[in-house]
């Protein structure tokens, strides 16, 4: 019998739809409210990085059908008959989710190992840890991106911008890497016990000839952050094979999460336009361009604030800083951040508060401890 993830079904009809998409619902608003102040124009078109709309489309229509042929169910088991404990599978999950937002960015390392974080835990039985692991893999991924300039959406704009030379570009990033990793194995040592892990699922094989086909469309998925291959292209042969090998798969994509990211984007490009957020901004970065960078995330996310604040000033070493650790702390501080959220209250609806309980602890955590630690050695 076929491992089958559990739909969590809709109750209430409208109500249940607002439950299950309030984040998608609150950027709509968002975006509506800005849309009163910036009336629709042709300017709108530049707002959207159909790139990276693209990658998300592709990457999770791939991770739908690697999971209707119990791929990632059949990785859980490995990684449990590998790790043993939970305190190491859990940190097996997080490296590996900061490794990979090193190679491939944090977004679409979120959606690759999330899935894979889920079926460790559901597998084994040990779903209290499961808020506390997407919780780090998130903090993995917003500050593993950091260290390369294609780790983050906004490494790559302000790489490009101003130019920065890849060994400067290193330079600048290693301290708050090097004390983000330290900080995410010290809170997964201290808060996941060496429990013994036994696996509770049937044992179960998967079509290798689909999956090898579904990780090359993968690759082919990353190669379009990479600029390997045209998005575009990629767009045209990656839901074509898809929809061919297996239908249900472009049924099962998260299109509300599409729609949030559309959304995000509406709102952060009206508020670049609203003269008393610029001149705010403006007068802002004059006073210290790491602390005002850091907190305008925490508002308007990290990549949006990596555009507007460029507009204000030629510190650049401050700016890339703030905005990668200003990538955690609030739910919006990263555009990565909502995927989490999405994905756990998918599986949790009823658990929405304890989730946000236990990431604002933690994430407010590490941003209290790199800003100050960033700021002490500016002095």
């Amino acid at each position: 019998m076929a491992y089958d993830e559990t739909e969590i079904e809709s109750k209430g009809g409208i109500k249940g739809f607002i439950k299950k998409n309030l984040v998608m619902l609150a950027a709509l608003t968002a975006a509506a409210v800005t849309s009163i102040f910036v009336p629709i124009d042709a300017e709108y078109k530049g707002y959207f990085d159909f790139k990276t709309l693209t990658c998300l489309f592709c990457v999770l229509a791939v991770v739908c059908a690697l999971k209707n042929i119990n791929f990632f169910y059949i990785l859980a088991e490995k990684v449990v008959k590998k790790f043993k404990t939970a305190r190491m599978s859990v940190l097996a999950l997080v490296y590996i989710t900061f490794i990979g937002s090193m190679l491939i960015a944090n977004d679409m390392a979120l959606i690759t190992f999330l899935p894979l974080g889920y079926f460790v835990l559901t597998s084994t039985g040990k779903e209290k840890y499961m808020a506390f692991t997407f919780v780090m893999q998130n903090i993995a991924a917003n500050l593993g991106g950091m260290l390369t300039p294609f780790g983050n959406p906004q490494n790559l704009y302000l790489y490009t911008k101003y130019n920065i030379p890849v060994f400067e570009f290193l330079g600048i990033m290693i301290v708050p890497f090097l004390i983000s990793v330290f900080l995410i194995t010290l809170c997964c040592i201290i808060f996941v016990k060496p429990e013994e892990l036994c696996f509770q699922g049937e044992e179960l094989s998967f079509d290798r000839n689909r999956a090898f086909v579904y990780l090359v469309l993968f690759v082919l998925a990353i190669a379009i952050v990479f600029r390997g291959i045209p998005y575009p292209a990629g767009l045209a042969v990656i839901p074509a094979v898809i929809f061919i090998m297996d239908k249900k798969a472009l049924k099962k994509v998260d299109y509300p999460l599409l729609m949030t990211f559309v959304f995000f984007f509406i709102f952060a490009g009206n508020m670049a336009r609203i003269g008393p957020v610029r001149d705010f901004f403006s007068a802002c970065m004059e006073k210290s361009t790491l602390l005002f960078s850091t907190l305008s995330c925490q508002v308007i996310s990290n990549v949006p604030s990596a555009i507007l604040l460029s507009q204000f000033t030629d510190n650049y070493r401050d700016l890339l800083v703030g905005v990668n650790i200003g990538g955690v702390g609030t739910l919006v501080a990263s555009l990565a951040s909502l995927i989490t959220f999405r994905e756990y209250i998918k599986h949790n609806p009823e658990k929405t508060g304890h989730y946000l309980a236990v990431f604002s602890a933690f994430n407010f955590s590490f941003l209290a401890i790199l800003l100050i630690t960033m700021t002490i050695m500016k002095i």
